[in-house]
């Protein structure tokens, strides 16, 4: 039905997270509408996505330099580390303006039952970093992976030189009690603070 080209290119789309055969199909066609220079720019961010993208030496984030804009900043407070799994989790927290210290990109979780161990994670350039640190924020995911990596580098790295604690979990803002689930309330209780 479809030219090779358009068939090869739905293909390719559907492997994108959230898009299925339809609006791969659909976004192959649409692209069939671009001028030349707009394709052809296209393809020249794919091609340097893989070719210019690499990760942070010092705390794994993705960026185009060896270090990050983040690191080479001499006013972030390089003394707190805040722990996250991946790169989206630091550019989701920096959206929130709220947060001056410096970031860890593990590069994922531990997780037993898909192969990924602790020696599979971004931890050795980790423990370089925590013996200059003060504070160690642990900001993995609320899950049993999450739980499981936080539970790890706490007994990695916990001593009585450095501060090492945890994102609070619990209710979201404008959430009704009786909808939370019963590990968001459990969550909730546990990380209560003075009113």
């Amino acid at each position: 039905m479809y030219p090779k080209v358009i068939l090869d290119l739905v293909s390719d789309l559907k492997k994108l997270p959230g898009i299925g055969e339809k609006t791969a199909e659909r976004l192959a066609l649409h692209l069939t509408n671009w001028d030349d220079e707009d394709l052809n720019a296209f393809g020249t961010h794919l091609v340097e996505l893989k070719s210019k993208i690499k990760y942070c030496n010092v705390c794994g984030l993705l960026t185009d330099s060896e270090t990050c804009e983040i690191c080479s900043n001499h006013n972030r407070d390089q003394h707190t580390i805040m722990v996250v799994q991946d790169s989206k989790d630091v550019y989701a927290i920096e959206r929130t303006e709220n947060f001056f210290g410096s970031y860890h990109v593990l590069g994922g979780l531990i997780d037993f039952s898909k192969g990924i161990e602790p020696k599979d994670l971004n931890i050795d350039s980790l423990s370089k970093r925590v013996k200059e640190a003060k504070e160690l924020i642990i900001a993995t995911n609320g899950t049993v992976e999450g739980e499981l990596t936080a539970q790890y580098l706490k007994t990695l790295f916990q001593t009585d030189t450095i501060a090492i604690t945890r994102l609070g979990y619990g209710l979201p803002v404008g959430a009704e009690l009786k909808y939370a689930d019963q590990l968001t309330l459990i969550k909730a209780v546990e990380n209560r603070q003075k009113y």
